[in-house]
């Protein structure tokens, strides 16, 4: 007989992880499109009864994201500027409805590749916390998304939180997304940008694609390209001569290889430029 359960803490949730096979549903925008006309088969733990879970903190070295805040929250929350690109994912994740019931983390859970909130995170050296009953660990979110469709996740655990080191929260970021039209769109390409600037140089660079390989990756050969680099209109050429390595950028009904190929370093281009305030990238007011 298949089980529905939906806990009120942490612990009773994490209890009942340990004791079956689940799967978990929080915001559900993406839980029972997947499923389809198909029969329920598996055991459902409703974690929307989690309050613990909702909702940003400020500790002394982290900002901390709970698994069931939305991107509503997180549009909503005063932030540094280096989330930006963070806060701009988050307006293009669906409509305003999908907004305000689906949760961050289970963005991540889904590991699309064309998930919108994880270069914005990449680019925030962002790590996964994990629990299970009997232990708690941290991942970085790059070792997380092990694929399409699939992550780090053992069985047993559930993601509780999302943690930004403040050493990553620093300098100002940028989100760009390109899609076959404005709104309501899976991405073909995106990219954020965050950036650190100091004495009108680059002081430091991080840069993450999407869409354009199996996983969302970070691009070593430009942010080491960007780096010492002088803040000027002519930044955004240092990306359009760096090595992209990194990227196997896929192929489907939204847009060739070569196609993201190109489009990825046109499009990181564009976050650089908006990071510095040129007015490419989707901030989110």
């Amino acid at each position: 007989m298949i089980r529905y359960a939906k806990p009120t803490t942490v612990d009773e949730a994490l209890a009942l992880l340990g004791e079956d096979r689940w799967r978990i549903l929080a915001g559900g925008t993406d839980f029972y499109p997947a499923q389809g006309a198909k029969p329920f088969r598996d055991n459902i733990l409703d974690i929307n009864g989690l309050a613990a879970l909702c909702g940003i903190a400020e500790t002394d070295e982290h900002w901390r994201i709970g698994a069931r805040t939305t991107w509503t929250d997180i549009v909503r929350q005063p932030l540094p500027a280096a989330f930006d690109a963070l806060k701009a994912a988050a307006r293009e994740v669906g409509s305003v409805q999908i907004q305000n019931v689906a949760s961050v983390a289970g963005n991540l859970c889904n590991a699309s590749p064309a998930a919108d909130g994880v270069p914005a995170l990449l680019v925030l050296d962002a790590d996964v916390e994990l629990r299970s009953a009997k232990i708690m660990r941290h991942l970085p979110l790059s070792e997380f998304i092990l694929g399409n469709r699939s992550t780090a996740l053992l069985p047993g655990e559930m993601v509780t939180a999302i943690r930004v080191p403040k050493h990553s929260a620093v300098g100002t970021s940028a989100f760009v997304k390109l899609g076959a039209r404005r709104y309501l769109v899976i991405s073909i390409a995106m990219a954020a940008a965050r950036l650190v600037i100091e004495n009108g140089a680059v002081a430091d660079a991080a840069i993450a694609v999407g869409a354009c390989s199996a996983v969302a990756r970070r691009l070593a050969g430009v942010e080491a390209a960007l780096r010492g680099q002088p803040v000027t209109v002519a930044l955004a050429d240092a990306v359009l001569s760096a090595p992209i390595d990194e990227l196997s950028p896929i192929g489907d009904v939204r847009g060739s290889a070569e196609y993201r190929d190109h489009a990825a370093r046109e499009i990181v281009a564009r976050a650089v430029r908006g990071a510095i305030g040129l007015g490419e990238s989707k901030v989110a007011a």
